[in-house]
């Protein structure tokens, strides 16, 4: 089964990858509002910086899920 099909599977079964994948979804988004700026000033460098680190501590935390998931259900 794909990474995929299991984070399907986890934003129907359970609230905290549910939560996590609405969050990730907003930080994309202001990544991607601050992405379009062709000039950042210090403070909007800072917090690229900052959407991009929490971004990733979404996605890791995800995909700690998912392989749990994928443990817990004999998948390969």
């Amino acid at each position: 089964m794909k990474d995929e099909q299991i984070a399907e599977i986890l934003t129907k079964e359970s609230e905290e990858f549910k939560k996590l994948a609405a969050e990730h979804r907003v930080l994309d988004s202001q990544a991607a509002d601050l992405a379009g700026k062709h000039y950042l000033s210090i403070e909007e460098e800072i917090e690229k910086k900052r959407i991009q680190k929490l971004k990733l501590l979404k996605r890791d935390r995800m995909e700690e899920l998912i392989t749990k998931y994928r443990k817990n259900h004999s998948i390969n």
